[in-house]
């Protein structure tokens, strides 16, 4: 007599049937989740702007040989280290295109910490700090998502049966045989036959800028210790003169030649021109090449001011903690009394120590009670009267000024206009202003409509300087200057680094002392000017004016 028992999973095995797999998705379906997850991370390109340079990277075929091979826990081990090293790849892709979109170049692991922060500032003012919060939230979780779902679906090699997985071995080795002759074969400039061995190159590449990065540094060390511009006196011809050096935020070579810019740009520095001539003053402009573009400002100053090529923070931080003399310092042991403008410092501000000035106006000490434009904390005519007010009253000692004017800084929402000089008060005049326009989650949805802001922000601020100047330009000299082109959204790929430069004065023997230069008269540099790296400035001044 037969006795019941249970039926065991053994049974099945043993008459040739299978059981249902539990539900957590077929191996096919998996695999083909995981293959294209490693396809994509591998050909997204570090520029979004470019797909034109997509090609089948091998690497998809090597992980599914590997993975089809590999049992127990060496297959535990790839799958963890595929896992990791993709998720990398897809954070330093990521932070190529932000570095990208915002500075046109890679992003340095050893170097760019820093302007993670500063990252942060400008999106939070751009689209508002909730907004901002949201955006890197998505981001963050996305990448998450992404790393999770590509170590889940690897998990399908393991679910291969033994048919399925020979197959697996032998469609994934012939791919990557192939595709290896291929890449033996083709022309390594133009990889015409559309294969590529992408994590190799860019792992490397990676390291190698890094590398570079360091090797840069000892580099830097060594033009520390040679300055071709002593301490002492200096700028005997500019005795009793006040220097007003005025940088000029993303006021870059594209506002005066590019098309979308010039009409408006043209006709508004030849306003310039004629309004500072009936006040007495002329001028002469030419063209500088900036060490950054985008943003990161600080670097264009500190090239500027230390005659040093500060391209990147690693410099900028071994510049500020070095012995190397600074333009103001120049200026300083010369007899003029130093001070800085900077409307848009809100927080300590220690790198300051290494520049020299004998008074520092930050956003809190310009007396400022209007409404913020959005990031830019007050409007760039206010920021002009404050210097006034607190550095040039009636009988004061020569002054040395650098000011960095910011209306011009993205988000370029709301816009300022100018008032009547005599009615700015404590700032309260503008708050009307401030209160107008689309924020910038509108403007920044259309980028004709953030380059028609940009181009609306440049004009502001030269409009200011031109009326400025013809009010208080005696007995002065202004250097005005961008610090660096916008971002590609307004300048398109491929723009210069060159950022103009205007110098004006009402001493036509101070000009005479710039001929040398072989600049352009007037407000208007042309594309034949002489162009000169920003770091040369400090050495050319001191040469003309000595």
């Amino acid at each position: 007599m037969n006795e019941f028992r249970p039926f065991r999973q053994s049974d099945a095995v043993r008459i040739g049937h299978t059981l249902p797999r539990k539900a957590n998705g077929s191996p096919v379906l998996r695999i083909t989740i995981a293959l294209t997850i490693v396809a994509a991370i591998l050909a997204l390109p570090s520029d979004f702007s470019d797909f034109s340079e997509l090609r089948f990277p091998l690497e998809v075929a090597g992980v599914a040989l590997l993975a089809s091979i590999l049992a127990g826990f060496g297959f535990s081990i790839l799958r963890s280290a595929v896992t990791l090293l993709l998720a990398a790849m897809l954070f330093l892709k990521l932070a190529d295109i932000g570095t990208g979109t915002a500075f046109q170049r890679p992003f340095n692991p050893y170097l760019d910490l820093k302007i993670l922060t500063d990252g942060w500032n400008l999106l939070s003012g751009a689209v508002g700090v909730m907004e901002a919060v949201g955006i890197i939230c998505a981001g963050f979780l996305a990448w998450l998502a992404v790393t999770a779902v590509l170590h889940w679906s690897l998990g399908g090699f393991r679910r291969l049966s033994g048919k399925a997985r020979r197959k697996a071995t032998l469609v994934s080795g012939v791919v990557l045989s192939i595709g290896l002759v291929a890449l033996a074969v083709q022309d390594p400039d133009r990889r015409g036959l559309g294969v590529e061995a992408e994590a190799t190159s860019y792992f490397v590449n990676r390291v190698a800028m890094v590398r570079e990065a360091v090797a840069d540094l000892t580099r830097f060390e060594d033009e520390l210790k040679q300055d071709p511009v002593a301490a002492g006196q200096r700028f005997s011809a500019l005795a009793g003169t006040d220097i007003v050096l005025v940088f000029i935020e993303s006021y870059g070579r594209s506002a005066i030649e590019d098309p979308r810019y010039a009409a408006r740009i043209s006709h508004r520095l030849n306003s310039v021109e004629e309004e500072i001539k009936a006040a007495g003053l002329e001028a002469r402009s030419g063209w500088l090449t900036s060490p950054t573009v985008g943003g990161i400002s600080w670097l264009a100053h500190g090239t500027l001011l230390s005659g040093l090529w500060v391209d990147n923070q690693g410099r900028y931080d071994r510049m500020i903690t070095s012995e190397r003399t600074s333009l103001n310092n120049l200026f300083r042991s010369s007899g003029w009394h130093t001070t800085a403008v900077m409307p848009a410092i809100t927080l300590d501000w220690p790198e300051a120590g290494y520049f020299g000035y004998d008074s520092i106006h930050a956003a809190a000490g310009l007396g400022y009670r209007g409404k913020p434009f959005n990031w830019v904390t007050m409007p760039d005519q206010f920021t002009l009267e404050a210097f006034e007010r607190l550095e040039r009253p009636e009988g004061h000692k020569p002054v040395m000024a650098e000011m960095a004017l910011i209306s011009s800084h993205a988000p370029w929402t709301p816009l300022p206009t100018l008032v009547d000089w005599d009615r700015i008060g404590d700032g309260t005049v503008f708050n009307a202003q401030a209160e107008s326009g689309d924020p910038p989650s509108v403007v920044w949805a259309d980028p004709n409509r953030v380059r028609s802001q940009y181009l609306t922000s440049i004009d502001y601020t030269l409009e200011t300087l031109g009326s400025y100047m013809a009010r208080y330009g005696r007995n002065t000299l202004f250097i005005l200057l961008g610090d660096h082109q916008p971002a590609s959204i307004v300048t398109g790929e491929g723009a210069s680094r060159d950022v103009p430069m205007h110098i004006v004065t009402g001493n036509p023997d101070l000009l005479k002392r710039l001929d040398g230069w072989n600049w352009e008269k007037g407000m208007i540099p042309q594309p034949s000017t002489p162009v000169y790296r920003m770091d040369e400035f400090r050495q050319k001044l001191v040469e003309s004016f000595d």
